[in-house]
């Protein structure tokens, strides 16, 4: 299953049997995974943010929401670019669904309180990719900040 995923999000012709909905949690998780990674190490807040998001977002248990991960994770460890999977969840989401992603993201980014320089370029990045502008990013950002009280 992983394979046929990596097909689908980092290109190949062929798209396997593969859910509309598998395959926009498994988007997520992997760009979640990697905001989570942009610091050089996913730490214990990381993980259990991202396990936290994948079981409220997507109504997944703990087992599927650590099934998703372990997914996620063996696909970020061979790939080096973020088109596809944002590609995915541009397509598949609508505005005010991409915007919600961006706060998840900005949310896992602030699990250990602290924002690195790779993980804000991470954000810039995925905004363009997910055709969120600065404004609304900014905006999800707050959100998290005052939520996290860091604000």
């Amino acid at each position: 299953m992983l394979d046929s995923l990596k097909k689908i999000l980092f290109g190949d012709e062929q798209k396997p049997d593969v859910s509309p909905e598998h395959e926009v949690q498994f988007a997520v998780a992997v760009l979640l995974a990697e905001a989570a990674t942009m610091d050089g190490a996913i730490d214990d807040a990381e993980t259990k943010r991202i396990r936290e998001l994948l079981v409220t977002h997507f109504g997944l248990s703990l087992a599927e929401a650590a099934q998703l991960m372990g997914e996620a994770d063996a696909a970020l460890a061979n790939r080096v670019e973020l088109y596809g999977p944002s590609r995915v969840l541009k397509d598949a989401l609508d505005y005010p669904q991409r915007i919600e992603l961006i706060e998840m993201l900005w949310d896992v980014v602030y699990a250990d309180g602290v924002v690195h320089d790779y993980e804000a370029n991470l954000m810039r990045r995925l905004g363009g990719l997910l055709f969120v502008d600065d404004q609304d990013s900014g905006t999800a950002r707050k959100r998290v900040l005052e939520r996290r009280g860091l604000a």
